[in-house]
């Protein structure tokens, strides 16, 4: 039986599993992408990006601050010249010169311009009017604009050397300085590359960790993929898979796709069993009432002549047999009906039941046999239960209920049907316990009692007319109402079935 249930489920995983064609048709595109490759480029492309981008801002930020500087001592040396001469003596040629003599820097050059671009002193150029007008420079410019300015490695047309002009304001005056562009000075305002080689060794160093995590987690989903191709090809799959699986996110992730894909497999084994045991039962049990009646039939029609009163108790016979097929049909036909019941649209249907009147309305029918069993119901359920439902499903419950007690619950002189109202994880739910003190069961029979087709006493329950099936209805017309089902001992002996509805 165990190698014929492996062979159905390899037969269900076989419909829903990929053409070898589909396979070749995805396989070429999963072989060219790599996971770890592109999140690796992905997020190493940014980081490497951003790098080079601070890099060239930091490199140019700390050129223009060394310029910053040079021009802040160039101004400096303007300002004191005007300080220590005076604005109205600037254009004295003979203060002019014993202050650039006496203040000289190597390579400095001094120029007094007029707000008009003409040069009216040069500490290089004693004759002025050959140097032209200055009124066109970028530092003049600026000057005259926002008080000082500054020019970058521009050549003088009469020294043809390159210098750095750094011009200050005054008036109707502009003080001009500028050095030379030595060796020095180009060092000097170059900015320094220590940070670029530290840029470099630290990306290079977060480019390894980048590679080895994306590895890892390139690794880990390899195992997953590998775990998924093993299970959609139908192998047999074994735990290695999830004892290397991380300990982290990651890890917990792929654990729960393992343990939801062995919950689904082990779920729809467990359907198959149930189905396949299911067909067994019920072909067995329709066997017994179906031989009875064909034995019953038969002996009738081979004796012809048989006396009328046997031949009465035949007929007898094959019908209870009938209604015994007929009753076992009717369960089946209902517990296929709550297996395939769509949540969603069976809820759609539902209304507003009172559940007082079904409970009433099951003990009015089993009124005549609860009398000659002896059995005396008695109610302790409030006057106003109702639950959002189907009411030929809640009258099942306890008809089926009822039934059982009439049927196994051999000298009860009680029924007692009690109901109270309970919370469980914020939702309200209606608890029932149905309840007789008849000799109950032994306790290793409580938990199978909801199962098809289970019997304590095999023979003595098909003599009283059983089919097995009535705790069973009663367990999944529970749970089609939000509710669970439990079978327990009755304090003082006897049987019972505890179980809730929820009131949605």
């Amino acid at each position: 039986m165990a190698t014929a249930l492996k062979d159905e489920i390899k037969r269900e995983q076989n419909q829903t599993r990929l053409s070898s064609a589909e396979r070749e048709h995805f396989a070429p595109e999963a072989k060219s992408k790599s996971f770890q490759r592109n999140l690796l480029l992905s997020i190493g492309g940014v980081f490497l990006l951003f790098a080079v981008c601070f890099s060239v801002y930091q490199y140019q930020r700390e050129k223009e601050y060394k310029i910053d500087i040079l021009h802040s001592r160039l101004q400096m040396y303007n300002y004191e010249m005007v300080q220590t001469l005076g604005e109205d003596s600037l254009t004295s040629i003979r203060l002019f010169r014993d202050y650039v003599a006496r203040h000289s820097m190597e390579g400095l050059r001094v120029s007094i311009i007029d707000k008009n671009g003409r040069v009216v002193l040069d500490s290089y150029e004693p004759q002025v009017d050959s140097l032209g007008n200055h009124l066109q420079r970028t530092e003049i410019q600026q000057a005259l604009h926002d008080g000082n300015g500054y020019d970058i490695k521009r050549l003088s047309q009469s020294t043809h050397e390159t210098y750095f002009y750094s011009a200050t304001r005054f008036g109707n005056v502009i003080v001009r300085t500028a050095v030379p562009y030595s060796a020095e000075l180009t060092q000097s305002l170059q900015a320094d590359n220590t940070y670029i080689y530290f840029a470099v060794a630290l990306t290079l160093l977060l480019g390894i960790v980048l590679y080895l995590s994306t590895r890892r987690i390139s690794r880990h989903i390899g195992y997953l993929r590998e775990f998924a191709v093993k299970a959609e090809e139908g192998e047999e799959l074994d735990h290695e898979l999830e004892r290397r699986l991380p300990d982290d996110e990651l890890g917990d992730i792929s654990h729960t796709i393992i343990m939801l894909y062995w919950k689904l497999r082990h779920s729809e084994e467990e359907k198959i069993r149930i189905k396949r045991q299911l067909t067994q039962n019920a072909a067995h049990e329709l066997k017994t009432p179906a031989a009875s009646i064909h034995g019953y039939l038969e002996s009738i029609l081979d004796h012809p002549d048989m006396p009328e009163d046997k031949k009465k108790h035949f007929l007898e016979r094959c019908y209870a047999q009938s209604e015994r097929m007929s009753k076992l049909l009717q369960d089946m036909s209902a517990l296929t009906k709550l297996d395939e019941m769509d949540d969603r649209h069976s809820r759609e249907n539902y209304h507003q039941v009172n559940v007082l009147q079904v409970i009433q309305s099951a003990l009015d029918d089993t009124a005549l046999q609860l009398h000659d069993k002896g059995i005396t119901p008695t109610l302790q359920v409030p006057r106003h239960i109702e639950v959002l439902g189907d009411a030929s499903l809640l009258y099942s419950i306890f008809r089926n209920l009822i039934d059982n007690v009439i049927a196994y619950a051999t000298g009860a002189s009680r029924l007692d049907i009690v109901c109270k109202e309970t919370e469980s994880e914020g939702r309200h739910f209606y608890e029932f316990l149905v309840s007789d003190n008849g000799p109950g069961v032994e306790p290793q029979h409580l938990e199978h009692l909801f199962e098809r087709f289970y019997r304590i006493d095999k023979g003595r329950s098909r003599k009283l007319g059983g089919t097995g099936l009535g705790l069973a209805i009663v367990k999944n017309a529970v749970a089609a109402h939000g509710g669970t089902a439990t079978a327990q001992l009755t304090t003082g002996g006897g049987l019972t079935i505890r179980f809730t509805l929820a009131r949605f």
